[in-house]
């Protein structure tokens, strides 16, 4: 249940977020949030991260729609049922729903989190791209911490073994 509401609610957010720029800004215009770091940029996206495959709307569709069903029909096999891979599975499920509704409604996916220091300039993104960045980390760094905490107990069992 954590998964399905973190999912809905990261969704939901995603695309209040995406309609309001698309209603109060023009294609390209920016706002600074914060001078020399953040802007607020509509863009539209009709590829993957960083551009990818643009124009490859019906892949990214397909590629989207197999994602889901192998995260929630196959969750079980490489997701344990530990809070933190709930909410990893939320944010990730919630991040592609985000964009998958605007690929599909619209041919292209809003960005519009602008970030930049300096010359240094990040891929505009949006609340869906951070849900899933969001949610994989989650699940990567909760995954290696539960195998170094089991190596350690194994390592403990054998060390308790030996002195016995």
């Amino acid at each position: 249940m954590t998964a399905l509401l973190i999912a809905i609610g990261l969704t939901l957010a995603d695309q209040m977020t995406k309609q309001i720029v698309r209603d109060t800004f023009i294609l390209g215009e920016s706002h600074p949030v914060v001078t020399g770091f953040l802007s607020w940029t509509y863009l539209r996206n009709t590829g993957a991260a960083w551009g990818m495959m643009h124009g490859q709307n019906t892949w990214l569709i397909l590629f989207s729609i197999s994602m889901l069903l192998t995260l929630v029909f196959f969750r079980r096999s490489f997701l344990s049922d530990s809070s933190s891979h709930r909410i990893a599975l939320g944010c990730m499920i919630g991040g592609i729903m985000g964009n998958l509704l605007d690929r599909i409604r619209s041919g292209y996916v809003t960005d519009f989190i602008d970030v930049f220091i300096g010359s240094h300039h990040w891929p505009a993104f949006n609340v869906a791209d951070a849900s899933i960045c969001i949610g994989v980390s989650i699940y990567l760094l909760s995954s290696f911490l539960a195998e170094r905490q089991l190596r350690r107990s194994g390592d403990s069992d054998a060390s308790a073994r030996s002195a016995t």
